[in-house]
């Protein structure tokens, strides 16, 4: 996987761009299948884990207002990211691999090999371009929608919104929201490699593309995961302020 980085990020600033195509293709076919689902998915996770539940914690010493303050924690640096990678890999993701692993078990990849056409540079690099484009989008509309679910918890819950929003905007800062969009951006980069290789070294015909799809998404998610702890530890020491929360 490490290779087909590097192979895939040579390949994506090494001109010829034959890919145009192929990248407006796959953009737009994640955005029309992901953006329904991170809307829901978002909204839901924002009200109830989020939202509900940090209100009923947070009357347990008086202070429901804090829930603006919390949701700079939770909405912005967490949600966002982790339900925005979720869904893409769970459905642009599983696509990929699938339609790769396809090739691969019909020996197209190999004719493209053999007819002098580079599988990564015209397979996998509009793919990772694509999704690294449309994480870090969706990563925004996930926010959002994000902090929508907080203020409905807010007024389900009989509470003002004026508390909300000033702990929500004393607590966040643009560090809070660059951070989130890049680091949503290379999970989306994460994804596009775990996935892409997966399909091009699917064997056992079908059978075969159904457990790459399945071990693409398992590795996805560890991948993520793993990243998310380097990239938060390495974000909160070189910025200790946004550690405070007021």
């Amino acid at each position: 996987m490490m290779i087909l980085t590097g192979k895939t990020v040579v390949s994506a600033v090494r001109p010829p761009f034959p890919y145009g195509g192929e990248f407006i293709s796959q953009f737009l076919f994640a955005v029309r299948l992901c953006w329904f689902p991170l809307l829901i998915s978002t909204v839901a996770v924002s009200y109830g884990a989020a939202g509900i539940q940090a209100i009923n914690f947070l009357n347990i010493f008086g202070a429901p207002d804090r829930l603006g303050g919390f949701f700079v924690l939770a909405a912005i640096r967490e949600f966002a990211p982790f339900v925005t990678a979720i869904v893409l890999a769970g459905v642009a993701g599983t696509a990929i691999t699938a339609d790769l692993g396809a090739r691969k078990i019909r020996e197209e990849l190999d004719a493209l090999q053999v007819l002098g056409v580079d599988p990564v540079k015209n397979l996998v690099v509009p793919r990772f371009l694509a999704l690294m484009i449309v994480t870090g989008l969706f990563d925004v509309y996930a926010v959002i929608f994000g902090v929508f679910g907080g203020v409905l918890a807010t007024t389900t819950s009989g509470l003002e919104l004026g508390p909300f929003w000033a702990t929500f905007l004393t607590n966040a800062s643009v560090i809070d929201l660059w951070g989130s969009f890049v680091k949503c951006t290379l999970f989306g980069a994460i994804i596009a490699i775990v996935c892409c290789y997966k399909g091009m070294t699917a064997s056992g015909g079908a059978e075969g593309v159904g457990r790459a799809v399945n071990s693409a998404v398992v590795i996805t998610f560890i991948a993520v995961f793993s990243f998310n702890y380097v990239f938060t530890q390495t974000l909160l020491a070189t910025n200790p302020e946004i550690q405070v929360i007021r």
